[in-house]
């Protein structure tokens, strides 16, 4: 499979949506964090290092049996910037693997659901993504190709602190998992704020849509555990379990409030996003994912009913900047890209005339939502 398949697929299985929590879970994050014995953490490693690290993971899923994933392998220093910054766009490598100069590589399954990536801040990251909310799959999934790995390749391992990692906020198990959730109505009445400190006191942590150091996208966030150390795997799948679930919750109660308050206001907001994607000649992404994720709740709440949930999702990956200029085959100013934003998810969506909608209530404030 070569990359070109990778940079214009915008529809990997874990945005087609799932049964379980589809309205507000998005998508399911498995990350583990291994370290081979006798090489320095990628960090401080040489050149020479690097390779080796490379070559063995290499020569191991080279050799993956019949039954199990087929991988395509690329390596950085082969790929462009921009090519770069889609995979990163589309979640399947992280910032910081993008940035690398050392060899690093990573290994993609046809379906996009596993993604191995290789020197980055550790030398193994083994990455399993999931439609909804799926924590116990997913990890079950990642496991079986940790443990493959694992029969080839000495990982760092200690009897008292588990495994070893190049940051001290993943030893333990190494594992890093999240939920991907779209809160609008959190949001809109200003209650993160207050949910993203709870989160930290219960050992979560709250992030923006590329994880730590990105923003809210379109008020999509991602929820996952802060500590690796002490727990098991399944503890801190269940606790997190546990935690989204009740989030859901709050959401939900949240949109059933707005609505309740003021519901042809909440109609007003959500269908002028509407006109916005429909009429609009030049969109930034801020604002084209913020339309997106009014659309969706409309979705959502059975406002507008023309338009799939797969649909949105792929189009939060067509709006990011790498993407618009791998569709338009050049690189864009900021200003070009705006208007190809804007082109391009009218054509995607292919937004057909909405009716009328019936109005529920009288005499609400207009400006409450």
């Amino acid at each position: 499979m070569n990359i070109e398949h990778f940079l214009k697929n915008t529809s990997p299985s874990w945005i087609e949506g799932s049964e379980d929590y589809s309205d507000i879970v998005m998508s399911t994050r498995i990350r583990l964090a291994r370290n081979l014995n006798g090489f320095r953490f990628p960090i401080t490693f040489s050149e020479e290092e690097a390779k080796q690290v490379d070559e063995s993971v290499l020569q191991v899923l080279l050799s993956v049996k019949e039954e199990g994933p087929k991988f395509s392998y690329f390596p950085m220093k082969e790929m462009p910037s921009l090519q770069r910054q889609v995979l990163v766009e589309k979640h399947l490598i992280s910032p910081h693997l993008a940035k690398r100069e050392k060899t690093a590589s990573v290994f993609l399954t046809e379906d996009e659901s596993i993604s191995i990536m290789v020197n980055e801040e550790d030398h193994i990251r083994i990455q399993c993504l999931a439609a909804g909310l799926q924590l116990h799959e997913t990890y079950a999934k990642a496991s079986k190709l940790d443990q493959c790995l694992d029969k080839e390749l000495m990982y760092a391992y200690d009897e008292q602190l588990g495994f070893l990692t190049s940051c001290p906020t993943n030893v333990g198990t190494g594992l890093r998992a999240s939920v991907m959730m779209h809160l609008p109505a959190l949001t809109m009445t200003k209650k993160m704020n207050v949910l993203i400190q709870t989160m930290a006191r219960l050992g979560m942590v709250v992030r923006g849509i590329y994880g730590e150091g990105s923003e809210n996208l379109g008020n999509i966030y991602q929820i996952s555990n802060q500590i690796t150390l002490g727990k098991s795997e399944q503890e801190i799948l269940d606790e997190l379990q546990n935690v989204v679930e009740q989030v859901i919750q709050k959401e939900r109660q949240a949109r059933q409030q707005l609505f309740a308050r003021a519901p042809i206001a909440l109609e007003d907001r959500l269908y002028r996003s509407l006109g916005i994607l429909k009429y609009a000649r030049i969109l930034t992404s801020e604002e084209a994912a913020s339309c997106l994720s009014n659309v969706r709740l409309a979705v959502d709440l059975q406002i507008i009913s023309d338009i799939s949930l797969s649909q949105l999702n792929e189009c939060m990956l067509l709006i990011q900047p790498g993407f618009i200029q791998q569709y338009a085959g050049t690189m864009l100013q900021a200003a070009e890209r705006d208007i190809f934003r804007a082109k391009l998810l009218q054509e995607k969506l292919q937004i057909q005339e909405q009716n009328e909608s019936t109005v529920r209530g009288k005499g609400e404030d207009l400006y409450d939502v």
